[in-house]
């Protein structure tokens, strides 16, 4: 298994929009030293030739702790920075992508590091911590990767219905303990407003859906079954992952964290209040945010005590 995992990842290093392939100082690897990365997760659906990033999260690993805190940003955020432009955090990447052809003459995989950088950059300056690196993965990769892993189980919260035959978006869940495939997943992670009975979501609710949908992969990974899908899983991400993590990094960080659970991570979803079109975060949440990221980035890794700490979930909040 762990020889074909090996091919996989020799496979991805060989794709287009993976970063380059200059060795790692051994201060750098990821057996040693804290990272932070952003993950962005891309609507590239032909249907709709959106750019936006409905899923972002940074995420912060320790390998002497042998932890993680993952943060996500809701969608419709107003971040509120000096330097700018005012809209929801969402539509930066794909305003960053804009600037790269317009304004620097960039195109296709250069354009796409130029709006990686800028958007590392930004979310660098918000949280006020290093970040090493940016990874943007479509939703196609999400399906795929739990298509890989034979679904995952996870408790729906509430019954969703949502039909656009625009997009191809047919939403039909029902609240209860459920086993997802990956389209399944995708769609009780995106849903927040129904056309056919259901109550609609917030993106604060979005975002705890997506703590809980990773919770659930990790875990999946952990099992027997999932083991032996694990070469399947590296692939899925590779064919639909654009990133600038150096190849021999991403060996690094799977050799480094594979043995993870789920119990190891501590989620913060950003809460806020809705006021149409923006959400204004809660600083309190967003200074907690701050506090979680830097501890899991500092030498030693969270504590004994915080690492036992449960994971926090999204409170109730107004929304669309």
């Amino acid at each position: 298994m762990w020889k074909q995992a090996q091919e996989a990842l020799e496979d991805i290093a060989l794709k287009p929009g993976v970063g380059a392939a200059e060795p790692i100082a051994s201060a750098d690897r990821a057996q040693v030293k804290p990272l932070a990365m952003l993950l962005l997760g891309m609507d590239t659906r032909k249907q709709t030739g959106s750019m936006n990033t409905d899923v972002i999260m940074v995420i912060a690993m320790n390998p002497k702790s042998n932890t993680a805190t993952v943060v996500s940003v809701p969608r419709d955020s107003n971040l509120e920075m000096s330097g700018y432009k005012r809209q929801k955090v969402n539509a930066f990447y794909a305003g960053f992508h804009r600037t790269a052809k317009s304004e620097e003459d960039l195109e296709g995989e250069a354009a796409d590091a130029y709006a990686r950088d800028k958007s590392r950059e930004m979310f660098a300056e918000f949280f006020d911590i290093p970040i090493d690196y940016t990874a943007v993965i479509n939703f196609q990769g999400f399906v795929d990767v739990v298509d890989k892993l034979g679904g995952i189980d996870v408790y729906v919260d509430q019954d969703m219905r949502y039909n656009d035959s625009a997009d191809g978006t047919h939403i039909d869940l029902q609240k209860g303990d459920q086993h997802l495939d990956g389209g399944e997943a995708l769609d009780f992670v995106r849903y927040r407003k129904s056309n056919d009975g259901t109550a609609a979501s917030s993106d604060f609710a979005r975002n705890d859906r997506q703590s809980r949908v990773l919770a659930a992969i990790v875990d999946k990974m952990k099992t027997i079954g999932g083991v032996s899908k694990l070469p399947g899983v590296i692939g899925a991400v590779g064919d639909n992952m654009r990133t600038d993590i150096p190849k021999a990094q991403i060996t690094n960080m799977l050799k480094a964290y594979y043995d993870i659970n789920s119990s190891d991570i501590r989620f913060i979803p950003l809460e806020g209040v809705w006021k149409s079109p923006y959400v204004y975060l809660n600083q309190d949440k967003v200074e907690e945010a701050k506090q979680a990221l830097a501890e899991e980035l500092s030498a030693e890794g969270r504590s004994a005590s915080q690492q036992s700490e449960p994971a926090a979930a999204a409170s109730p909040s107004e929304d669309e």
